[in-house]
């Protein structure tokens, strides 16, 4: 632990990220006053995604860990996309 370099991410930084996260929580709220049918979900679902890459990165440090830590994570939405791949699979082949 000693060992280990300390990274310090400014103030500006991290509110230049809240101001983003805040615009795209009002941008995906609108996205359901309009009517974009199915596209409605995906549009959601891509906002939510872009949002999560953002907090992952930036406010919990992913950015600066270790790569094997990365690869976790990534490891974790992989399983994550392919239950939720098979559960559109079951549903629309029904």
């Amino acid at each position: 632990m000693e060992n280990e370099k300390h990274h310090i991410v400014s103030y500006k930084t991290y509110t230049v990220i809240l101001l983003v996260l805040i615009a795209l929580t009002f941008i995906s709220i609108g996205i359901t006053n309009i009517e974009l049918g199915s596209f409605a979900v995906t549009g959601a679902l891509l906002l939510a995604s872009v949002k999560s890459f953002l907090v992952l990165t930036y406010f919990m440090h992913l950015k600066y860990d270790k790569p094997y830590i990365i690869l976790m994570v990534a490891f974790v939405f992989a399983v994550f996309l392919a239950v939720i791949i098979i559960t559109f699979f079951d549903y629309f082949f029904r």
